[in-house]
């Protein structure tokens, strides 16, 4: 329990900065992202902010050096990318030195697609790039070696996972907010079901709507974990930061080890049916299925 002298939050002065910053992460970066202040401080927002995005660099470092070293030109991108601190974060301090490879930003808001623009040719990040447009539409290269979503709201999260399982994408960091979905859906479900509900255990599970607000969340990631197993991936779930930095904390991140996993496959095919539910990263994979069961052979598959 914290005293009553000791803040919740708090600034840092100007002399202490270098203590809160990762090695080769220069103050001058977070001046120019807005994040110190003009007299080189960081107030609290901007420490909360940085606390998330360099615990999340630090857990991306052997992913950014694993690609590095075994491509020659790794593509590494970020989805929902909002301010743009993570993707400059990036390419400082794996891209800018000479690191092989580029650093591509996704962002819906017109605005922040063309500042983040303007502050890579100022910078002279020759090798970072945005493109515009929500993350189920944007254009993407054929191959993505990394993807991140960093507070990707509700099934903003399932269509950064949608774009790594297409792409391949060696490397998955994803650190979901709010989701909002499958709470939704079993409420639906309980209305349908009213009277069997009275047996049925995992109702009782979110029978209340705090209970089915947090059940829900907690669902929804074990639901994108289970889609990555099954995809080949090795996952790791842990804390992104304290919890005094973000409520929004939990980050799944899977690196690709095979290219299916059967058993996976099964225990989410059962959990899918005990609970009922269908977020939306399960429909667009079954999308992608019956797409692929009804599209012609190619001249490969027929020659």
């Amino acid at each position: 329990m914290k005293s009553q002298s000791e803040p919740a939050r708090r600034n840092v002065a100007a002399r202490h900065v270098r203590r809160e910053l990762l090695p080769d992460q220069s103050p001058e970066l977070l001046r120019e992202l807005h994040l110190l202040t003009r007299d080189g401080k960081l107030n609290a927002d901007a420490l909360r902010k940085l606390k998330q995005v360099n615990h999340l660099v630090g857990l991306l470092a052997p992913a950014l050096n694993d690609v590095q070293q075994r491509y020659p030109e790794p593509v590494v991108v970020d989805l929902g990318s909002g301010n743009g601190y993570l993707p400059f974060v990036l390419y400082e301090l794996f891209f800018q030195a000479g690191g092989p490879g580029k650093v591509l930003g996704v962002e819906s808001r017109t605005e922040l697609v063309q500042r983040a623009t303007e502050r890579a040719a100022r910078l002279r990040y020759e090798r970072l790039s945005y493109l515009g447009g929500g993350i189920a539409e944007a254009a993407y290269p054929e191959r993505i070696h990394v993807v991140t979503a960093l507070h990707a709201c509700d099934t903003a999260t399932d269509d950064a996972l949608a774009v790594a399982l297409a792409h391949k994408a060696d490397w998955v960091a994803l650190v979901p907010c709010c989701q909002a979905e499958v709470a939704q859906q079993l409420k639906e479900r309980r209305a349908e079901r009213a009277e069997s509900d009275a047996l049925d255990a995992i109702a009782s599970l979110h029978a209340h709507a705090w209970h089915r607000r947090e059940f829900g969340s907690h669902l929804t990631n074990v639901i994108r974990a289970l889609v990555l197993e099954a995809s080949g991936y090795q996952v790791t779930v842990t804390e992104l930061a304290g919890w005094e930095h973000s409520l929004k904390n939990e980050l799944i991140l899977a690196r690709r080890v095979h290219a299916f996993h059967k058993p996976a496959q099964k225990r989410l095919e059962a959990l899918l049916a005990a609970t009922g539910v269908r977020p939306r990263i399960i429909r667009v994979l079954e999308e992608r299925a019956e797409a692929a069961a009804v599209a012609p052979p190619t001249e490969t598959e027929t020659t």
